[in-house]
């Protein structure tokens, strides 16, 4: 018979690590590499899959039946995407691209189901992205209700940045382009030209192929400088 302290030995060694789960093969669950510019599925497709970023940058883009394409997210390492399936979303409302190589989890609604309902170390995990998710999502509705395009646009390369989660922000890849940014705040590429130029004049971030985001920019943003809406705004 096994004494106590045999006991919690086994016990720790059965405890569920969720990190360790998403980065190995097995039921229901597969690992693949993704090269840049690669479809991770499409709008229509059938769902049946969520999706953890092992590495790399996604982006989620969708169409409308007219034809007009929108950004409406760009995912990064440690981020779930592809969820819906889990709620009766029977085909994909969007396109999912790498945005360079990435190393991909998926699991399978099934697996992903009964992982959640067994295990509430990935449980929380799980609901924490959500939540997190969720108060983006608003935060984003809010942004574009009653901020300026030239405001959205400094929010979101905060954002990029990782600005305020490391020691330094994070440049922002040159994969994210003008067009990319544009769509993503609802506004046109000459705008998003003309705002990064302004920006990189009054020193908020320098501009070389990468962004690099300076702390001045988030000043801007947080006390409402006046020169973030000073100059005039180029037409459309």
């Amino acid at each position: 018979m096994a004494g106590p302290k045999e006991g919690l030995v086994k016990s720790a060694k059965r405890q569920f690590d969720p990190q360790a789960f998403l980065a190995k093969v097995g039921t229901g669950k597969t690992i693949s590499k993704y090269r840049k510019g690669r479809i991770i599925y499409a709008q229509g497709e059938e769902a049946d899959k969520v999706f953890y970023i092992q590495s790399g940058k996604v982006k989620v883009t969708v169409v409308s039946e007219q034809g007009k394409e929108a950004v409406v997210g760009i995912l990064d390492t440690a981020q779930f995407f592809g969820e819906g399936c889990l709620n009766g979303q029977a085909v994909r409302i969007g396109t999912a691209r790498a945005m360079e190589e990435c190393v991909l989890t998926s699991i399978t609604r099934k697996a992903m189901l009964t992982t959640l309902r067994k295990e509430p170390r990935f449980s929380e995990l799980f609901v924490t992205y959500l939540v997190t998710r969720s108060n983006r999502i608003e935060e984003d509705l809010i942004d574009q209700l009653f901020n300026s395009s030239e405001k959205r646009l400094a929010r979101l390369l905060l954002l990029l940045s990782n600005f305020g989660k490391n020691e330094k922000p994070t440049p922002i890849a040159a994969s994210i382009n003008q067009a990319t940014l544009a769509e993503m705040i609802g506004t046109t590429r000459p705008r998003v030209s003309f705002f990064l130029n302004k920006f990189r004049k009054l020193g908020l971030i320098s501009y070389n192929g990468k962004i690099e985001v300076h702390r001045s920019l988030l000043n801007a943003v947080l006390y409402e400088k006046p020169q973030l809406e000073r100059d005039e705004e180029p037409t459309e």
